[in-house]
């Protein structure tokens, strides 16, 4: 599947994709009616066994999407999930290190506001292109020293800067999650799949003895409509970031406007 496919507007990719599957399904079960005819003898009474065969396939190539749309949504679900805890773990983590004296603590503050900015700008639109952008590293790594260097005298001090650790071993885990979860996406055999069974349960109609030509096309074009709309489905959920229904970062902007602004 082509990357720029997935950030094309859902309502024309989605109409694209079930307007050429079911003139394919057309296409393909009209041949198939000549090539049947031509070569085989099938008859009314094989109607039976045609159709169980057929019911088959149908029931085996539902059950392969369903596990897959079932996978996707899941994943899809998981990563707007860690984007939310890593936001969450940003706003303990300001708050935290704000408890702390200055001028650490508005040191330390500033690299957070400087790092959430980077994820909002900067990250986020290459993930939408389904890559992984590390970029944040250096700011995470300048917070890091910072702490580092500040020793704390008090008790008060001393529980503030251990919350303070603990809140940024936290956002690093979380980071390392959604860095991952960037480049997730189904495999190519997957997809072939996908591909593969839905015009297999296309033509396989074919075998099907129907006189009337339209309305052997209206049944085929209508299935195939329908499995496209599955197709269209995992399409949109497939990668956590890309399209329309990808993961957006909402839960940053809410932390950064009510919190650091």
């Amino acid at each position: 599947m082509i990357d720029w496919f997935y950030n094309v507007p859902l309502v024309f990719s989605g109409t694209l994709i079930i307007v050429l599957l079911s003139l394919a399904g057309v296409a393909g079960t009209l041949a198939m009616r000549r090539f049947v005819s031509r070569m085989l003898d099938v008859q009314h009474e094989h109607s039976g066994f045609v159709g169980t065969m057929v019911a088959s396939i149908m029931v085996f190539y539902g059950l392969a999407v369903a596990l897959i749309a079932v996978s996707v949504w899941e994943t899809h679900s998981d990563v707007s999930t860690i984007a939310s805890n890593e936001s969450t773990a940003i706003a303990d983590l300001y708050q935290d290190v704000g408890s702390l004296p200055d001028p650490v603590g508005s040191e330390l503050q500033a690299h957070i506001r400087n790092y959430t900015e980077y994820v909002i700008h900067e990250a986020w639109p290459v993930q939408r292109q389904g890559l992984m952008a590390p970029g944040g590293f250096p700011i995470l790594a300048a917070f890091q020293e910072r702490l580092a260097q500040y020793e704390p005298v008090t008790e008060g001090q001393k529980a503030l800067y251990a919350e303070a650790l603990q809140a940024y071993n936290q956002l690093i885990e979380r980071r390392c999650l959604r860095l991952e979860a960037a480049e997730t996406r189904l495999s190519g055999v997957l997809w072939l799949v996908i591909v593969l069974g839905a015009f297999i349960s296309l033509f396989s109609t074919a075998f099907f003895r129907v006189e009337d030509v339209r309305l052997h096309g209206i049944m085929v074009s209508l299935l195939a409509a329908f499995i496209g709309l599955i197709i269209v489905m995992v399409l949109a959920y497939d990668r956590p970031f890309c399209g329309q229904l990808g993961v957006g970062p909402e839960a940053y902007e809410l932390v950064y406007d009510q919190l650091m602004r």
